[in-house]
């Protein structure tokens, strides 16, 4: 028996790519967002091929993210942030609610997300991890866009 496997692409020079970066906790955001720009550009996606909008925090970012992929115009979307914990249960909820509104966004439209929004206990955490995440997720839409487009040639 022979078992055909699709092989992982990173590659995004054929690629519209979508970017929405939260401003609450924004110098995380911006590190995030240079991150995903610099791993897209070494993916090969286009400057012009790259669109970034900003909402005010992590629990508006599953409605722009949702508009985005309603104009069919995106291959693949990505979404950063930073949900810092607090004292109180608001993070658990911003959280577990923006997280959830993204699986369903990409479920809904079968559109990639790449799920940047850090939830880390410290502020420290979130700068120490903001870069790398951005880049990360970036890659991680760019992948499954591939793989979406491969299964479908099959």
């Amino acid at each position: 028996m022979t078992v055909k496997k699709i092989a992982s692409n990173t590659r995004a020079e054929h690629m519209r790519i979508g970017i929405v970066v939260s401003r609450f906790n924004g110098a995380i955001g911006e590190v995030m967002l240079k991150g995903a720009l610099k791993s897209l550009a070494d993916a090969g996606a286009a400057e012009t091929s790259i669109a970034v909008v900003s909402v005010p925090g992590a629990l508006e970012a599953p409605l722009a993210l949702q508009r985005m992929a309603q104009t069919g115009d995106y291959d693949a979307l990505v979404a950063l942030g930073a949900v810092i914990r607090g004292e109180t249960y608001h993070f658990d909820i911003v959280a577990n609610e923006s997280a959830a509104g993204i699986a369903s966004v990409q479920l809904e439209f079968g559109i990639p997300i790449g799920n940047g929004i850090l939830t880390t206990d410290t502020e420290e955490q979130a700068r120490e991890r903001a870069s790398k995440k951005g880049g990360e997720a970036a890659l991680v839409a760019v992948e499954m866009a591939n793989l979406m487009g491969a299964i479908d040639e099959e």
